[in-house]
């Protein structure tokens, strides 16, 4: 059972970052259908308005979820790019590994919270928008390993292979190594063919 807290005053971005964090909790112990504002809002020890104000709606809390989510694993893979000696192959390897373990590490939360989603505006400007600062991330990533830039074609069917590879991972029918090794290959080849 989540433990009811005791209310006390946080500035905004303090109160978010509660929120955000008591929601998690919910998800983890009670499952992403008990998420709901009003039982967010007695955890956190707040009232109703309060998290009405940061998230407006089920679906708004489910998808800063799904942000919040995205923006840590984004600046984990940018700290260990920022460690990684530029060469293509071993940035590859850094983006595969991270991709692939990203979704292997999301447990059951990411996959509950985006079924919750499922349908809504919501999620098709999530996944929108990932698909844009990923693709932006390895189209800006690989130039200096391509001829000419890689083109829209390229950017999007390396985010294809490693939607792919990552699902088959999942679901059993490729090792988490193959994944990593295969969505690497991928990347060197279409680089190096650009």
């Amino acid at each position: 059972m989540t433990e009811i807290r005791v209310r006390q005053r946080l500035t905004r971005e303090e109160r978010y970052t509660q929120l955000v964090d008591v929601a998690w909790q919910i998800i983890r112990s009670e499952g992403t259908e008990a998420l709901t504002l009003g039982h967010l809002a007695e955890l956190a020890g707040v009232t109703k308005p309060v998290v009405y104000d940061h998230f407006t709606s089920r679906s708004g809390l489910l998808a800063a979820l799904y942000r919040e989510y995205d923006q840590r694993q984004n600046q984990k893979m940018d700290e260990i790019i920022s460690r990684t000696e530029p060469e293509l192959e071993k940035l590859a390897g850094v983006i595969a590994t991270a991709y692939i373990e990203c979704v292997l590490l999301q447990g059951r939360e990411m996959p509950s919270v985006l079924a919750a989603l499922a349908g809504t505006p919501e999620l098709e400007k999530i996944r929108r928008d990932y698909a844009v600062d990923f693709t932006a991330k390895c189209g800006a990533l690989f130039a200096p390993f391509c001829a000419q830039p890689l083109d829209d074609a390229a950017l999007w069917g390396i985010l294809g292979a490693a939607e792919g590879l990552s699902w088959a991972a999942v679901q059993g029918a490729i090792s988490e190594t193959q994944a990593k090794e295969e969505l690497r290959t991928a990347i060197v080849i279409r680089v190096r063919g650009a």
